[in-house]
């Protein structure tokens, strides 16, 4: 009988102990995945090291829940733009993990009109001007500031006047009837032009040149699109910059004219050519060809002066303030 009770002990030992066992492997961990700076991270991915199909994401509080299959004890937590981290979790059953941003090295990125790649995966033509550059030619609009500095890019004025309308041609004019204009896009909306824009207050100008900047914004690419981002505020250090010059405009050289002698001893050698036997054209206007010496001594109007003798001046002052709260 006492042989019979103690296979029974003996059955009922190992059937706890199997019991235990199975409910050791099954630990079930429940927690929280956080940021830096304390807010829930949402969709977060957590997976059983070691483990395949068995894992679980977040919820809009952070928090988790997850039954371990294997003796690992260990979490794996990663999340798309942060750094992924694996969590020993043995002897636990909650944990709070927080996860860092994943800095992104962003000197070689180009900007384009739905995110932002790496120039070497870039398939279009891009050329860009930062502000550096921009600061370092005293120029009163952005237009003037680009030119000269994009291949494919020209730019030129209409007329020599400092108010002059200021025309961008990317791969030159498309169109003989319609406008080649390219489009304008100022911090993620289309303008009319850019010409209101002091550099100074620029970022970047970025030209997408060749035909995928069509797939972005349809037929209004088609003459490329010139993309400008604007400084915007940053919270830190106060900071006062101050920016001056001065520019003048005048005629660089001048021709050679005749006096109002030649120029009236001219005009009757033209009438000759033209008929000897009527010289009616020149008399009225210059008189009677015995009388020519009274052009002599007389001043007459210099039209080079008169036009362009002017000397244009221009006194531009730009003062920026960053930084703060």
């Amino acid at each position: 009988m006492s042989v019979y009770l103690n296979n029974i002990r003996m059955a009922l030992l190992s059937l706890f102990l199997l019991v235990a066992s199975g409910t050791m492997t099954a630990q079930t961990i429940t927690g929280s995945v956080k940021d830096n700076t304390g807010e829930p991270v949402i969709g977060a991915t957590v997976v059983e090291q070691g483990v395949t199909n068995n894992g679980t994401v977040t919820d809009i509080d952070g928090n988790f829940t997850l039954k371990l299959k294997s003796k690992s004890n260990k979490l794996g937590i990663s999340y798309v733009g942060m750094k992924s981290q694996v969590v020993n979790v043995s002897g636990k059953k909650s944990v709070s993990i927080t996860l860092e941003d994943d800095a992104t090295n962003l000197n070689d990125v180009v900007v384009i009109g739905y995110g932002a790649v790496k120039k070497k995966d870039l398939t279009g033509s891009v050329a860009t001007v930062n502000s550096k550059a921009l600061a370092e030619v005293p120029v009163a609009s952005a237009t003037e500031a680009l030119t000269g500095k994009m291949a494919g890019v020209q730019v030129t004025t209409t007329e020599g006047s400092p108010d002059a309308e200021v025309k961008i041609r990317v791969r030159g004019g498309g169109s003989i009837t319609q406008s080649n204009d390219p489009l304008y896009i100022v911090d993620g909306f289309p303008v009319e032009t850019i010409s209101d824009i002091p550099a100074t207050d620029i970022e970047d100008i970025t030209v997408l040149k060749d035909a995928s900047s069509t797939a972005i914004y349809g037929s209004r690419g088609a003459n490329g699109v010139i993309l400008v981002t604007t400084k915007s505020g940053k919270s830190g250090k106060v900071n006062v910059s101050y920016n001056a010059y001065y520019s003048w405009k005048t005629i660089a050289k001048k021709f050679d004219v005749l006096d109002t002698y030649d120029y009236a001893k001219w005009q009757y050698e033209l009438a000759l050519l033209k008929n000897e036997n009527d010289l009616s054209s020149y008399t009225q206007y210059f008189g009677e060809y015995q009388d020519m010496d009274l052009y002599k001594g007389i001043e007459g109007n210099d039209w080079q002066d008169v036009v362009y003798g002017r000397t244009g001046n221009t006194f531009n002052h730009n003062v920026n303030i960053t930084g703060g709260t």
